[in-house]
């Protein structure tokens, strides 16, 4: 059981690494990079020139928004890949890719949804940057979210033959023909 917390958490500083590594990039190339700080020896977080009250322009929609489709897509690029990865012999990598293809799909479609309630996130960027309300993206990522549990629960955990009885693995939406 400890080696799957520690495979889990694996994935999730690989996210995070991801993450924060396409904001780097994006912010070097609009010349916002000012530094990147790591929280609890792990998890990055990148500094910004300009300050939060002062930001404006398009640049910071593809600052702050960028991170959160890479991550999104690369989720998806690991579901299309899950079939291959299943039948690794490698236990260790065949489970810190369903962890990490599970947290790509939901953590920035929860981060730019509820993030906003909490702590602020990248949405307020995106929102900022491409001049869009901050409610029509939260709604947006919400249904991304959702669209992503039902990914997981109806194709990725039957590929990795994981059976779960819990609720919140149940799908919500059942498929023609399905069960």
């Amino acid at each position: 059981m400890m080696k799957r917390w520690l495979v889990f958490l694996l994935a999730a500083v690989i996210f995070a690494v991801i993450h924060e590594g396409m904001h780097v990039v994006m912010a070097a190339f609009y010349g916002e990079y000012a530094a990147l700080h790591i929280h609890y020896g792990v998890f990055p977080e990148v500094q910004y020139r300009t300050p939060v009250d002062e930001r404006a322009g398009v640049h910071w929609g593809f600052i702050s928004g960028t991170s959160n489709l890479v991550t999104v897509l690369l989720g998806y690029l690991l579901v299309l890949m899950g079939g291959r990865i299943a039948r690794l012999r490698s236990w260790f990598f065949k489970n810190l890719l369903f962890y990490l293809t599970v947290i790509l799909l939901v953590a920035d479609p929860l981060n730019l949804s509820v993030g906003p309630l909490i702590y602020g996130g990248d949405t307020p960027g995106i929102a900022v940057g491409f001049g869009v309300s901050l409610y029509v993206i939260q709604a947006i990522a919400l249904v991304v979210f959702l669209v992503n549990r039902e990914l997981i629960v109806q194709r990725l955990l039957p590929i990795y033959n994981v059976q779960a009885k819990h609720f919140l693995f149940r799908p919500l939406v059942r498929r023609p023909g399905g069960t």
